[in-house]
């Protein structure tokens, strides 16, 4: 279906030309799919960009030949370009966020497609891209049509981009990283339905990735890139499993859904209560503490939900009657779906969200009551490491900038002691001098979340709400983050709750683990206990669903 030879592409810099693609090969048959796997940076991207002739602005092909079906597609003008995306070539972006119209429901951009492409008459297409919005697994999908994408979860959006490219049913889809920021349910969920278009229509898939287990899970041939180049390239089973290349290798011992390896040992204020306990589970929602330094009771959260017209407002319960304690230096791992209820309920901790009814005590005190300085002085004490470093920073801040900028707002210090301070938060989290005079757009990924780490870490907070930290990273910086954070936590005596929808990364660092379902939490536990012998019939379906794992067998939810 598709086959690429020596296919080289620069970029325009201030010092030249910068090559980010040196002589790739690959091939994509059909009714296969062909997983595309390396690190930031490595050239991923820019390949699978370059097929659909959407490289950024100041990318060019030097050279190469992309062949689809035997035509070739190199030097095709824009007018050709518009006939091939989308018909012939579908692709999945990874980041809803910025891939859908903010100002256009999300129903109309799917119909959009079957318009263009001229598979619907401006009558039909509505209804049809309601049917394509359920075939990529939405629920309620007439309802989700209506929505505009800030009304919809990050999993939804994303399986809106999927609806989107599959809409006329092209005969090679490639798909950019299009599960990194699902929970386990909806990856498995989408992924089964794009295997099912592989199996049922004999459409080739290239799938670019960091995530290694759905690759084992998922794909019949790998192709491993770093710096620009295939380093490795063959059939799954021989590439993951007897690997040649050291990068390779590398790869594969980072990968958390792949490993055991645990990085944060069992909180001692944990140790005795889990010991003199072991017999009984806690209840769902009691994750009782002698001295929790954070109690959560009773988090309650609607939102109003858009209907049709005339029609009576509706309401939709996001937190529904949440309850957990955090110990002093424990990490609390918060897991769910997306939709769930996790993210809502983080963002109120942090007062970031309005609290319809429920306490959030810190260190006895109420933050959802308190008011003026008094609240001020406590939101010091907790603060959020946000999921995505590329829109959580001030683009055109310096580093210097953005590390002094919680201080200079809280009045804390003064000039001579910032620069002190910025190379002390900058040494923590293992970060070069000369950083501090850069901006984040001039950092990597894993650089970013490093400075997004730092600029929580500014006023000495006691507690980091941590929302998906490493789920925008590879997996070899997504290690490492993970091994700094536990490193800060027993430097700092931090408590953490770890947000997040990937439960291997979870098992890593908590010491405890809360799955919420629905907005409330459905089972609580010590993460070694709940995670070899979880009760709740959805804990086991999170843990079924997790790729890579030896048993793949469905497990009823109630």
């Amino acid at each position: 279906m598709l086959a690429v030879r020596g296919l080289r592409i620069g970029y325009r810099a201030a010092g030249g030309q910068h090559l980010a693609v040196d002589g790739v090969d690959l091939r994509v048959a059909a009714g296969e799919i062909t997983a595309v796997v390396g690190e930031s940076g490595s050239g991923k991207s820019s390949t699978a960009h370059a097929l659909v002739g959407l490289l950024p602005a100041g990318g060019v092909v030097l050279g190469g030949s992309v062949r689809l079906q035997g035509e070739e597609l190199t030097g095709l003008g824009e007018r050709a370009w518009r006939e091939v995306r989308g018909r012939r070539i579908g692709l999945i972006p990874q980041d809803p966020g910025v891939s859908l119209d903010p100002v256009r429901p999300v129903g109309a951009q799917v119909a959009e497609v079957l318009r263009v492409h001229r598979l619907a008459t401006r009558r039909q297409a509505p209804s049809q891209a309601v049917d394509l919005l359920a075939e990529a697994g939405l629920p309620d999908p007439a309802q989700c049509a209506r929505q505009y994408p800030h009304e919809l979860s990050g999993g939804m959006r994303q399986r809106v981009l999927i609806a989107v490219a599959t809409a006329a049913r092209p005969r090679l889809l490639i798909a950019d990283e299009p599960t990194s920021a699902l929970d386990v349910t909806v990856q498995r969920q989408l992924l089964d339905h794009l295997q099912e278009v592989v199996t049922t229509t004999g459409t080739a898939v290239l799938l670019v990735t960091h995530d290694l287990a759905v690759v084992a899970d998922r794909a019949q041939h790998v192709v491993v890139m770093s710096q620009g180049r295939v380093v490795e390239a063959g059939p799954a089973g021989r590439v993951l499993g007897d690997p040649h290349h050291p990068y390779t290798r590398g790869l594969l011992a980072d990968a958390p859904t792949l490993t055991a390896r645990r990085l944060r040992q069992r909180s001692a204020s944990r140790t005795a209560q889990d010991s003199s306990t072991s017999a009984a589970r806690p209840a769902p929602g009691d994750l009782g503490s002698p001295a929790p330094l954070l109690s959560v009771t009773g988090l309650t959260r609607a939102f109003p939900v858009r209907g049709p017209v005339l029609s009576r407002r509706r309401t939709r319960t996001a937190v529904d009657g949440v309850g957990f304690e955090l110990g002093r230096g424990e990490t609390l791992g918060l897991v769910g779906e997306s939709g769930s209820g996790k993210s809502t309920t983080a963002r109120m901790i942090l007062g970031l969200e309005r609290v319809d009814s429920g306490t959030v005590l810190l260190d006895g005190v109420d933050v959802t009551t308190v008011r003026g300085a008094t609240r001020r002085a406590l939101h010091r004490r907790i603060q959020l490491v946000y999921q995505n470093p590329y829109a959580s920073l001030n683009p055109r801040f310096t580093v210097e900038e953005l590390l002094t900028e919680p201080l200079r707002n809280h009045g804390i210090g003064g000039r001579a002691e910032w620069g002190g301070e910025v190379r002390r938060l900058l040494d923590d989290v293992a970060l070069p001098a000369g950083v501090e005079r850069r901006k984040a757009t001039e950092l990597s990924g894993g650089q970013r979340q490093r400075v997004a780490i730092a600029r929580a870490l500014a006023l000495r907070p006691e507690v980091l709400v941590c929302d998906e930290p490493v789920s925008a990273l590879d997996v070899t910086v997504q290690a490492r983050i993970l091994e700094l954070l536990v490193g800060l936590q027993e430097q700092r005596g931090l408590s953490y709750l770890f947000v997040s929808h990937d439960l291997a990364v979870v098992a890593q660092v908590s010491d405890r683990i809360a799955v919420m379902r629905g907005g409330r939490i459905v089972e609580s536990g010590p993460a070694e206990e709940l995670l070899r012998a979880p009760r709740h019939p959805y804990t086991q379906l999170l843990l079924a669903a997790v790729p890579g794992r030896s048993s793949t067998e469905d497990i009823p939810c109630s």
